[in-house]
């Protein structure tokens, strides 16, 4: 009945065609960004770091507790771990379209909390991060010294100092990664001589952090003072180790007949 209704009235056909094709066209000019649908799951990634553990340390000892505390949050799909042998585990949690990002970053990071106290305390020390940022790279960058006056390690550690944080502070920045540190001391060991010694690497390790602290000397007169107190000053001490040579000169072992390793 429409069919013939259109067929002999060719010129309305037509007009009517002609509207709906400018009503699409005006539709499709003025359509908003948000009704276009959502086809990535919202992700939640966790990353942590195990210094000098491999990677099957790392899968055994710190993303199996966070995985089993994570596992069965609220909208989520699935999730996946990668630990690499340089001691970096990174583990993305998939949550279903209509979930927020927000409200599921809140709920990974309290079950994260719960499984901090069963991870190994070098771990703990470097922190466990959690953000809702997609895995993958947006956009890579390549920053270098045009005069070739500095190394590698100078504009890393640049980067790291200066553009970083500031960068991961812009609107919709996720994450920023720098593929470079900032400036380290790596301390090499003799193992002949630590036997000799009757020592560890791991007593190496607590003797540096030890002694390479910052620690909070205290005031002279501060209160309670007596009235003959007339002056109040802060003390500053030596604190955290800047040269190789005051590494070298730390105390490992006192002997019993009064030398120090």
């Amino acid at each position: 009945m429409f069919s013939r209704f259109f067929i002999e009235r060719p010129i309305f056909a037509a007009v009517v065609a002609i509207l709906l094709v400018l009503a699409g066209l005006l539709s499709m000019l003025v359509l908003p960004v948000q009704q276009y649908p959502s086809i990535t799951p919202v992700q939640v990634t966790v990353s942590a770091t195990y210094p000098g553990a491999d990677a099957k340390t790392l899968a055994d000892s710190v993303a199996a507790p966070i995985e089993a505390q994570i596992n069965g949050v609220d909208n989520m799909l699935y999730m996946t771990s990668t630990s690499s042998s340089t001691g970096q585990l990174s583990l993305t949690a998939y949550f279903s379209l209509d979930t927020d990002p927000d409200i599921a970053q809140v709920q990974v990071q309290n079950k994260v909390q719960q499984a901090l106290p069963r991870l190994p305390q070098q771990v703990q020390q470097q922190g466990v991060n959690v953000t809702k940022s997609n895995s993958d790279f947006l956009l890579i960058v390549a920053v270098y010294d045009a005069t070739d006056k500095v190394t590698n390690i100078d504009v890393a550690d640049y980067l790291v100092s200066n553009l970083q944080d500031a960068i991961g502070r812009i609107k919709g920045v996720g994450d920023v990664n720098v593929f470079g540190s900032q400036y380290a001391l790596r301390i090499w060991l003799d193992p002949y001589k630590l036997a000799a010694v009757k020592l560890m690497p791991s007593d190496v390790t607590t003797a540096i952090q030890a002694q390479n602290t910052q620690v909070a000397a205290g005031q002279i007169g501060a209160q309670p003072s007596g009235p003959q107190q007339m002056l109040s000053a802060t003390v500053t001490a030596r604190s955290r180790l800047t040269a190789p040579d005051q590494f070298r000169d730390i105390v490992l072992k006192s002997q019993a007949d009064g030398s120090r390793v």
